[in-house]
């Protein structure tokens, strides 16, 4: 009789216990994958460790954002000690993460690193413990910890080692990506909050007006949200109403106060024409509740296109430059300081307040993203550049001198460092003084 040769199917020594170890990963990564719940996996893993590996209990550390505290997100079995916190470099788990090496301990009496305070607070008596790392290469988020061996004699294996070192980095890698998918949700929830926040301050800005008008401005934020504005609007007796400022900082913060601000001013402007008591109002307003250091650099004016006069005030604001008709340039500087600075007293009075009659000319209001935005050979622009780009476009219209040099800055080769705001008066009277 023919010798009997093994079946094909049947699988070498240990080949069973393999497949049960391949399918107890499957199962982690399934559960991963499946929930939106990082907590609650990693007690699911958790269980099926702590079950497959025969522990009376296991528990799953993570390192905190700082690095310096090592804290129980899950545990299952003898105790229940979720949410205890331990010192990075604290116990045989602190050992395990600062060495990035898997550790089994078979009696803890004997390591100077065990913590018998958990057993003190718990009252369960810990015998041995085995505990791995989890890493993904070189980075470490925390360990997985199981203790007291339960079957055969008691002590963990070298096999019960090598595989709770191939489980916690597959938990390692579930909570690395969960944490990117997480990372990725929140910023694509945060771009989403930017550019509604971004559409609210293009909406506060004026529309485009007729190349007549003698008002024009532009700006190009650096990012979706921009601390620049400007503003202009008819009042009733004819004059305009404008201003231009830019708030301090960047982001949504600066963005929030950019449109309160341009909308008080808006809203103010309509029934106060004085720029100087208009600015002593926003300024008593952004005293009492900017936050963060907060303030807003500011120019705001009223103009007569009859007489061809601006009455302006300056907070603290980049000075304005008046073009007159020989061709040179007058700047307006500062009298006050920022909004948001000072909270003055009513009886300080006004801001101070500048006129100007612009007999033919123009006058350039515009933030200090301008001046030290890059021009198209990679320079700063400054001052002097930025008058001699106004001379080079002296022909164009006066909408299209105010868009040449936002166009100049915004498509040079250097990124923007700031927001590009610019606001043009021109007085459009024949002869220039009537």
């Amino acid at each position: 009789m023919a010798e009997q040769k093994p079946s094909q199917n049947r699988l070498p020594e240990g080949g069973n216990r393999v497949l049960d170890h391949l399918e107890l990963a499957a199962v982690m990564g399934r559960d991963f994958a499946a929930s939106l719940d990082i907590e609650d996996s990693l007690r699911r893993a958790v269980e099926h460790i702590t079950r497959h590996l025969d522990a009376a209990g296991g528990a799953l550390f993570l390192l905190d954002e700082s690095g310096d505290h090592l804290r129980c997100h899950a545990c299952f079995g003898a105790t229940e000690i979720t949410g205890l916190v331990l010192k990075s470099d604290e116990g045989i788990v602190g050992r395990c993460v600062q060495t990035n090496c898997a550790e089994m301990v078979r009696d803890v009496t004997r390591d100077r690193d065990f913590q018998k305070s958990v057993d003190e607070q718990t009252g369960y008596t810990t015998r041995s413990i085995l505990c791995a790392p989890m890493s993904v290469k070189d980075r470490r988020i925390g360990a997985i910890e199981l203790i007291n061996k339960l079957g055969g004699d008691g002590t963990f294996s070298d096999a019960d080692l090598h595989l709770l070192q191939a489980l916690s980095s597959v938990a390692a890698l579930a909570v690395i990506n969960a944490r990117m998918a997480e990372a990725l949700v929140e910023q694509e929830r945060l771009r989403r909050e930017l550019e509604l926040a971004a559409e609210i301050q293009r909406s506060l800005l004026p529309r485009r007006r007729p190349e007549s008008f003698p008002v024009h401005g532009a700006y190009h934020p650096a990012r979706i949200v921009s601390g620049d504005f400007y503003d202009f609007f008819p009042l009733d007796d004819g004059r305009i109403c404008f201003n231009l400022g830019d708030v301090s900082g960047k982001g949504l913060n600066a963005a929030l106060l950019m449109a309160k601000t341009a909308s008080l001013y808006r809203c103010l402007g309509k029934t106060v024409h004085e720029p100087g008591r208009l600015l002593a109002l926003l300024n008593g307003e952004i005293c009492e509740t900017a936050t963060r250091g907060m303030f807003v650099t500011m120019v705001g004016g009223v103009y007569d296109p009859e007489t061809g006069i601006v009455r302006l005030a300056n907070a603290g604001h980049e000075p304005p430059l008046f073009h007159d008709r020989q061709g040179d340039f007058t700047p307006l500087p500062a009298e006050a300081p920022p909004l948001g600075i000072l909270s003055l007293p009513a009886a300080d009075g006004d801001f101070p307040e500048t006129e100007l009659r612009l007999d033919g000319g123009t006058l350039y209001v515009f933030t200090d993203g301008v001046t030290e935005g890059y021009a198209d050979d990679g320079a700063p622009l400054e001052v002097e550049g930025l008058k001699a780009l106004i001379r080079k476009n002296d022909s164009l219209t006066l909408a299209g001198r105010v868009d040449a040099v936002i166009s100049c800055l915004k498509q040079g080769a250097e990124a923007l460092r700031d927001d590009v705001t610019m606001l043009a008066i021109e007085d459009r009277r024949k002869g220039g003084n009537g």
